[in-house]
């Protein structure tokens, strides 16, 4: 650890600095060297050691414990087809599971059939996240061709980063033909290449803050809706439902909240597959949908 935090250094400073004599420093030097750690050394008066940019972190005890949680939450990562780091998600993998002593490798192998962390495995291409990761870290502006439901779109976004929910990775980004904070599907990305755009400071939005600007100028309706103990129970396996359901002591409850108007649509399909363990309350907008749904429902079973 300390040799990867100096960018170059000497023997007599690191015997110096552990209390050790040169000949330690130089076997240790030597151990570090055949553990995989790139070590460069120049000769002359001016010399020393440094270790190469692209080098390998240095060893790191963990608990057992710590080493069955840390693979279990990279092994979960494989129910999703494309992530930004493919090549490194395997590689990383395989090294931290064949590298373990053999009983602790016994008792993964043993667990692999009893813990899970389960996501619906999409078979949906998202060929770009690692650009729209790296556009997001480093400011970058990235043209994209998109297939949305109006049709292909030519957009210029400045990613603020990448998620996955349910599968599918979500691009949040600053639109700059809309002049706002929209969310690109990124499977629906068929093509991205770097901008020459001049990019704006977005470094206060991510994704832990991305809501309140997502939705901060875009107009809202307020909702409320009746639900029925099933009702509950399939409204409760919804992530967007969290903060809006409310559950009685009888079991039935309701879901209330505000939700830009462009997402009735949506709202008004979910509600309408909840069939009778659901009464749309408010606003009209939202049961003129559903009534609209249910009567092109109607209409191809006349």
């Amino acid at each position: 650890m300390a040799v990867n935090r100096k960018r170059k250094f000497t023997v007599k400073e690191l015997a110096d600095e552990f209390n050790v004599s040169a000949r330690t420093i130089l076997r240790d030097l030597q151990e570090l060297s055949e553990l995989g750690v790139p070590l460069y050394s120049e000769v002359g008066p001016h010399g020393g050691y440094r270790v190469l940019k692209e080098r390998n972190l240095p060893p790191i005890s963990f608990t057992e414990d710590e080493a069955v949680s840390i693979f279990f939450a990279i092994h979960a990562l494989r129910h999703y087809v494309f992530i930004p780091f493919e090549a490194e998600f395997s590689s990383a993998l395989n090294k931290f599971y064949y590298f373990m002593p053999e009983d602790i490798r016994s008792r993964i192998d043993e667990m692999k059939n009893r813990v899970d962390f389960v996501t619906p495995t999409r078979q949906v291409k998202s060929p770009f996240l690692l650009l729209l990761l790296e556009a997001a870290i480093h400011q970058n502006v990235i043209r994209i061709e998109y297939e949305s439901r109006e049709g292909a779109l030519s957009r210029e976004i400045q990613p603020i980063g990448v998620y996955a929910r349910n599968g599918f990775w979500y691009c949040p980004a600053y639109c700059f033909v809309r002049r706002d904070f929209r969310v690109f599907r990124c499977d629906r990305i068929v093509s991205a290449t770097s901008s020459a755009s001049k990019p704006m400071d977005l470094q206060h939005v991510h994704l832990d803050n991305r809501k309140s600007f997502l939705r901060a100028e875009q107009p809202c309706v307020d909702f409320y809706v009746e639900l029925s103990g099933e009702g509950v129970q399939r409204c409760d396996t919804e992530l967007w439902t969290a903060p809006r359901l409310h559950v009685r002591k009888d079991g039935t409850g309701w879901l209330d909240g505000s939700v830009p108007e462009s997402d009735i649509p949506f709202f008004a399909k979910f509600f309408v597959g909840l069939g009778n363990d659901v009464i749309v309350k408010n606003p009209p907008e939202l049961i003129d949908h559903v009534k609209q749904i249910l009567l092109n429902i109607m209409d191809k079973y006349a």
